[in-house]
């Protein structure tokens, strides 16, 4: 999908958890299908399964099934009105203003994203196991994450919204780092 169809300028979706899912559930619904077509009589068992107790079994398979394609929903859009992840059941809207990074920590399964104060929100959507796939959403949602944003030094490192359209500002200071002569004290608002 285009940025026009949709408004995002990043859709993103797991690759291989859909097909696995996808999968999964053929199988759950198959068994179940199976299972209501097969136990019908009751034979030397005892069993007397009617008609009511098949819908049943087919009823619990779609049950089943509909759980298991839950899996499937896991998306994350970027835009320039922020970020969307919805994982399998709730979709949250994360302002650019929150938005602190992406990140993989150390043999994660999927990506989270940094927010204020220590938090995070998991990403599903961006999975380990979609390797290259990952790596290149990571990419493209760093790229955007540059352009809405931009650093501001006024608030111990949050991010505040960049309405110049992605232009990149002029550093003038030669890259040269600043030298704090304060000896670490902290300083107050007086």
């Amino acid at each position: 999908m285009t940025h026009d169809e949709t408004g995002w300028d990043l859709e993103v979706r797991p690759e291989k958890m859909r097909r696995w899912v996808v999968v999964a559930a053929v199988v759950v619904m198959a068994l179940h299908i199976f299972a209501a077509l097969v136990l019908r009589g009751g034979g030397d068992t005892g069993v007397n399964l009617r008609v009511v107790d098949q819908i049943a079994i087919l009823a619990i398979g779609v049950v089943l099934t509909g759980g298991v394609l839950l899996f499937t929903r896991p998306r994350l859009r970027a835009g320039a009105d922020g970020v969307s992840v919805r994982n399998v059941v709730a979709e949250r809207h994360i302002p650019w203003t929150d938005v602190r990074g992406l990140f993989f920590d150390h043999g994660a399964p999927w990506a989270r994203l940094e927010l204020p104060f220590d938090e995070y929100a998991p990403v599903v959507a961006i999975q380990a196991r979609d390797g290259e796939l990952a790596v290149d959403a990571l990419e493209r949602f760093r790229e955007l994450e540059s352009r809405y944003t931009v650093p501001d030094r006024n608030d111990g490192g949050a991010v505040r919204r960049n309405d110049d359209g992605g232009a990149a500002r002029r550093n003038d200071d030669g890259g040269a780092v600043r030298r704090n002569d304060d000896g670490g004290a902290v300083r107050g608002d007086d």
